[in-house]
Order: structure tokens, then C-alpha cells, then sequence
């Protein structure tokens, strides 16, 4: 199985950010072909209180980097991706690999 782990950094504007990527963003991944889990997490202060490092963690799972591949080329996929333009402009890092 695959995973693409994408981080959020905190947006400028985490309540439009927020209603966009949960009420918008996460339906969209989920209609996607393919993608066979979707999760979100979204950070909490750490023990000591500090700021987490980033604001929200996406992971889809794919059954393989085929699939991976497969699922983002489809319309859904596409339509995923070009939504990432209506995120404000918040960076995100993003990570592929195996689930062990």
C-alpha cells in the first residue's frame, strides 16, 4: 500500500482555510477514484504548549503507486489538484511511501 502524506502549514486565514479544505477539499479527494482511505488530522498544541509545526495532515492510501498514479490522472484527481489553488495560497509538504 501507498500513502501521500500531505502537510499544511498554518494559513494566514485558518477559519476560510478550515471551510474550504473540510467542507470542499476532503470531499473532493474522497470522490477520487482509487483512493481507498482518506484521513485528516488536525494539529493540537503540544504537551508543553507550543504551536504544532503544521496545521493539517492529509493521508490518502492507494493500493500501489500505479493506482497512486492512476487515481490522480482521473477527472476527480484532476479537479483534486487544481482545488489546491483555492487553499490560499497555505505551503504544503508532500511525502509518498510504503505503509508497512
Amino acid at each position: 500500500m501507498i500513502k501521500l502524506t500531505v502537510l499544511y502549514d498554518t494559513p494566514a486565514d485558518v477559519e476560510a482555510f478550515d471551510a474550504h479544505y473540510l467542507g470542499t477539499h476532503v470531499p473532493l479527494a474522497q470522490a477520487v477514484p482509487g483512493i481507498e482511505k482518506v484521513e485528516v488530522t488536525r494539529f493540537l498544541p503540544g504537551p508543553d504548549g507550543s504551536a504544532p509545526r503544521f496545521h493539517i495532515m492529509a493521508e490518502l492510501y492507494f493500493a500501489d503507486a500505479d493506482a497512486m498514479g492512476a487515481a490522480l490522472a482521473t477527472p476527480e484527481g484532476k479537479e483534486l489538484g487544481a482545488d489546491v489553488a483555492n487553499l490560499g495560497g497555505t505551503t504544503a509538504t508532500h511525502l509518498v511511501g510504503t505503509v508497512a
